[in-house]
């Protein structure tokens, strides 16, 4: 069982999902650095968490759950 992401995550990751839906692939690497470009974000557990999130959202999306 996973750790629970705060809703503060949840919700930057899915402002970004929605806005760039067509970006993002379901290799968390790829979406570290997408997220790296579009954030200025100074923290890396930060900008990890929100690429981890939207990568289970890619993820679900393609398998269709």
């Amino acid at each position: 069982m996973g750790r629970v992401k705060t809703r503060f995550i949840k919700t930057i990751a899915k402002k970004l999902y929605e806005k760039h839906k067509d970006m993002f692939t379901d290799d968390y690497e790829k979406n570290k650095e997408l997220i790296k470009q579009m954030l200025q974000i100074e923290s890396k557990k930060l900008r990890n968490w929100i690429a981890g999130y939207i990568t289970r959202l890619k993820s679900r999306e393609l398998s269709g759950s």
